[in-house]
């Protein structure tokens, strides 16, 4: 049963990891994903505490631009992290974690909205990556957020498959080989569907940004 294993609590905007067994050891810093993953699979569970602490940042915030709900990622973070634990022993050899956890990702928030009978909403470009700017001008500030803004909107017109895969190419930087693992296709075909839909994303801006200007 799941209440055997450490108790992994997901917050906004803090995340804790409580688990009644001792901290994880500082040599696992010094481990891959890869190896840390592998321990949890032979036994170690406390060595899921560090995965949870590289990746839980990241994870939450593919689900929160995936899902548009910030309270929904914040509960799919958690069974993802409780399914590493209950499924470890499917973990493979030669396998990616990332690619793993983002497959579990996709699975639970499916599985999430299926529960909960609703369709998940767009993506609240407040909650989407911030793109710093250094130009010391106000007008110019101005102009770059409201490209921001036009993007993100762009980002939100789209179908939630062609939504998917952009966030795990571009924002989340896997590379085709695990997005293919996680789409499960093709690297080939996990290429044709970015290129798809990096092409309707600046299809649907462009179309955007003369609405603005007209």
């Amino acid at each position: 049963m799941l209440a055997s294993y450490p108790d992994i609590r997901v917050t906004s905007p803090s995340f804790v990891v409580n688990s009644p067994s001792e901290a994880v050891d500082p040599a696992t810093d010094t481990l891959s994903d890869h190896e840390l993953m592998l321990a949890v699979r032979d036994g170690e569970l406390d060595a899921l505490g560090e995965l949870f602490e590289r990746h839980h940042g990241p994870l939450f915030g593919f689900l929160v631009k995936l899902t548009g709900q910030r309270t929904a990622a914040e509960d799919i973070v958690q069974t993802v992290f409780q399914r590493m634990l209950k499924y470890r022993h499917t973990y493979r050899d030669e396998g990616s974690f990332t690619a793993w956890m983002y497959h579990l990702g996709r699975r639970c928030a499916a599985d999430y909205f299926r529960r909960h009978q609703a369709t998940p909403a767009a993506t609240d470009p407040a909650d989407l990556q911030d793109h710093p700017d250094e130009a010391p001008h106000a007008g110019e500030n101005a102009a770059v957020r409201d490209d921001h803004a036009l993007l993100h909107t762009a980002l939100n017109r789209l179908d939630r498959d062609d939504r998917e895969v952009l966030l795990l190419s571009r924002f989340q930087e896997l590379s085709f080989a695990e997005i293919a693992g996680i789409l499960e296709c093709s690297v080939g075909a996990a290429k044709v569907r970015a290129h798809r839909a990096l092409r309707e994303l600046r299809d649907v801006y462009f179309q955007l940004q003369k609405q603005k200007l007209s």
